[in-house]
């Protein structure tokens, strides 16, 4: 078998290596899944939610653990990552919590004697998923798919291969049966296979635009449902009556939040022109201020992208714009995979920090002329996950919601995911919605039934 290593991005270092798996490997691993799946959707909803509890009961308890193993594979701040796991545990939580009523069956009165919707489970769910939040977002597809009665196969990214592993125990050592969550370490040609599959019954992916369009295709293809929640160039909309004392800070994490390497990040900070001026004075006083450095102390808030391949692209994306008129108010340094957190202002469309999707700490103000500009200017993305508008005005708000045309729309905060809340964006961010009801009926059967005597 041929290896994949995983490496700290802080030191370069290899930290240790995993064998990937072959085509035997993986259809052994079929063959286990088909033969639990039965016996996992057999169970009572009661009896997934207790094995759900005792899973995040263990994220609680080996949160150091899990927390240092994401540190040291991608290069989050220690802080952030004990939050990730935290954050997982909570939605074990909710979901071990609401399961029973979410998946009740749905009575309908029609003609017949009796008539409800059932909402059985599909099979084998295959999930593809990022190394940006390495635990978060396979937890949050696992969570619902897996109460749901539904079994999953878990292709994550290759630089973090010891999470994948230990995401795999999790679940068994929580008491799941053997085969009911799997982990394969593979490369991209394996998946256009494993989505071929009979086994696999339906996909989900968070990733780039382009590996989801790849899904997409192969998905529709074999005629399987498909959850795609890919890229994003969020909005933070600044009115001029916005109260910059008070969520100057939010607007900061939004941006800066796990080094910038987040696909609701805001990247595109639209500012009336009458704040503009003091938007970015004070913007930038206080990006000043975040402390980067080893991602393993605790003080760190800025650590290191999580490979130094993405570092440059970053510093491309950056220098094209400034060579189209953008100004560089303060950092576009790299040294590896570490990027200085930085500002440009007087960004405009038709420049990459503008038009792309910056995965990095770089944040791009932009000047509009007034309320209309800041929305249209706003809309001109060709993705749609999320957008934010910080105003006094909230009326004012509330009347622009039907204007935006994303997925999420948050006012006086930044766009964050909860499991109380639908999750997934429009246009080339992606379509299907994750975590709330939304997230735990997106692969079911959902089963007509009609009763008469």
């Amino acid at each position: 078998m041929s290896a994949i290593w995983s490496k700290n991005p802080y030191t370069g270092e290899k930290i240790q290596s995993y064998e990937k798996d072959t085509s035997h490997s993986i259809k052994q691993k079929l063959e286990l899944v088909q033969s639990v799946q039965e016996e996992w959707s057999n169970k009572t909803i009661k009896e997934r939610c207790e094995l759900l509890e005792n899973v995040s009961e263990l994220l609680l308890e080996r949160k150091e653990e899990y927390a240092m193993l994401m540190t040291s594979e991608m290069g989050k701040p220690i802080s952030q990552s004990i939050a990730e796991i935290e954050k997982c545990a909570w939605a074990c939580d909710f979901y071990a919590y609401n399961a029973e009523d979410l998946l009740a069956d749905e009575i309908i009165e029609t003609d017949a004697e009796e008539s409800f919707i059932s909402y059985d489970p599909l099979g084998c769910i295959l999930a593809v998923m990022p190394w940006n939040y390495p635990f978060w977002q396979v937890i949050r597809f696992a969570a619902p798919t897996l109460t749901a009665g539904n079994t999953g196969i878990l292709k994550h990214a290759q630089n973090v291969p010891g999470c994948a592993r230990a995401l795999e125990n999790l679940f068994l050592d929580a008491g799941y049966p053997k085969g009911c969550f799997q982990s394969i370490l593979a490369g991209h040609g394996e998946i256009e296979e494993l989505i071929a599959h009979e086994t696999i019954k339906a996909v989900t992916l968070t990733g780039s635009e382009k590996a989801g369009r790849g899904i997409a295709q192969s998905a529709g293809k074999n005629l399987k449902k498909n959850v795609l929640e890919l890229g994003g160039n969020n909005a933070c909309i600044v009115f001029e009556d916005a109260d910059l004392e008070k969520h100057l800070d939010t607007m900061v994490k939004a941006r800066m939040q796990n080094t910038g390497q987040s696909c609701i990040a805001a990247k595109r900070f639209i500012v009336c022109d009458e704040l503009y001026d003091a938007f970015v004075q004070k913007f930038t006083e206080a990006t000043k201020q975040l402390v980067s450095g080893d991602p393993k102390e605790k003080e760190t808030y800025i650590g290191v992208l999580a490979r130094e391949d993405l570092a440059k692209s970053l510093k491309e994306q950056v220098d094209k714009s400034i060579e189209k008129g953008a100004q560089l108010i303060m950092g576009n340094k790299m040294e590896g995979a570490y990027f200085q957190p930085t500002i440009l202002s007087e960004v405009v469309p038709g420049m990459p920090a503008f038009d792309k999707e910056t995965f990095g700490p770089v944040a791009a103000i932009i000047r509009a002329k007034d309320r209309a500009d800041a929305i249209a200017l706003a809309n001109n993305s060709k993705f749609g996950l999320g957008s934010m508008l910080f105003t006094e005005d909230i009326e004012g708000a509330l009347d622009l919601i039907p204007r935006i045309s994303d997925g999420a729309f948050f006012i006086n905060d930044m766009v964050k995911s909860d499991p109380r809340l639908p999750f997934g964006g429009t246009k080339a961010s992606g379509y299907g919605r994750e975590l709330s009801r939304e997230g735990i009926l997106a692969f079911v059967n959902k089963k007509t039934v009609y009763i008469k005597s």
